[in-house]
């Protein structure tokens, strides 16, 4: 399921375009956040399928070589261990999956050159050989072996990166996230279910909701927040802070003031963990000073008000 942390992070960025565009137009910009949450959706069912693609390239290979005017006896008798791998099998037949892939015309066909590197780049891998060379087979051998390609095959992999962007802009920076999901979606998996099940989109409907309201609220309040945030930044020039950094503790704010069964805690180690990726190296320990002089005077003004245990 997509977690809090991604959905903290697609308001972030939609609310730096919608502030970068000088768009008055606050329902198109939610629909976009909206459109940016269900394309990262469709990335991880993307991404679960591209095993089963890889998994065929293999095969054409092989029926390739046998092909030959003078197969060699290896030819003729491949490796069948990864073509015939139970696990990428029920991927392939799970009606979920292809109905999905084939509704929002996703898959791989057209990166046959991107399928053919991702299968030498695994065959290259100490782990597919140990697989390949193990005489045992059982379940879980397949899933350890589907599990460590998504784990140490993909990222950062430039030729998939590449296809990606070409693919969604709404995917950049997401590939992390949906192999997380993927991983998860693996290790759920059971010998004795055959049907795949898939991770919901949320934990619950009150996921979107917060994305939707976190976001419509920070657009709102923006200038407000920063008016509010420079009396904590007086011995810092205002002019030369990131805007991401800004940005970032304007949002954060707003969840503070806004939502009071999420905890403060779980507030700043979010937004100070996103701003390690998606602002400047010193941005982390400059924001979690001033979050925390923010958190101390809205709490005595009484704007922060937490229910529940633990929330305080």
């Amino acid at each position: 399921m997509l977690s809090r942390r991604l959905l903290r992070l697609k308001v972030v960025k939609s609310l730096y375009a919608h502030i970068k565009s000088e768009s008055d137009n606050l329902q198109a910009s939610e629909k976009s956040l909206v459109l940016s949450i269900d394309k990262t959706y469709e990335l991880y069912i993307q991404m679960l399928g591209l095993i089963v693609d890889v998994a065929r390239y293999a095969e054409e290979r092989q029926e390739i070589a046998r092909q030959k005017k003078l197969p060699t006896y290896e030819d003729l008798n491949p490796n069948r261990k990864f073509v015939e791998n139970v696990v990428i099998a029920r991927i392939a037949e799970s009606e979920a999956v292809q109905s999905f892939l084939s509704k929002h015309s996703l898959g791989w066909a057209k990166y046959p050159e991107l399928i053919k590197n991702i299968y030498n780049n695994l065959t290259q891998t100490p782990f597919y050989n140990k697989y390949m060379l193990a005489a045992s087979r059982s379940f879980k051998e397949d899933a350890l072996l589907v599990t460590d390609f998504y784990v140490n095959c993909l990222e950062d992999n430039e030729a998939l990166e590449e296809a990606l962007e070409e693919q969604s802009i709404y995917w950049s920076d997401d590939l992390g996230f949906a192999l997380t999901m993927v991983v998860r979606t693996l290790s759920n998996m059971r010998e004795s279910h055959q049907e795949l099940r898939l991770q919901p989109k949320f934990k619950s409907e009150e996921d979107l909701l917060f994305a939707k309201e976190l976001f419509a609220k920070s657009a709102l309040q923006f200038a407000q927040n920063q008016l509010y945030l420079d009396r904590f930044t007086h011995n810092w020039d205002v002019e030369r802070l990131a805007f991401m950094d800004k940005l970032i503790m304007s949002v954060a704010m707003t969840e503070l003031v806004t939502f009071a069964s999420i905890p403060v805690k779980v507030t700043l180690d979010e937004y100070i963990e996103l701003s390690k990726y998606y602002s400047s190296p010193t941005s982390s320990t400059f924001i979690n000073g001033v979050l925390d002089k923010v958190v101390e005077s809205l709490t005595e003004e009484g704007r922060i008000n937490k229910s529940g245990r633990g929330l305080l």
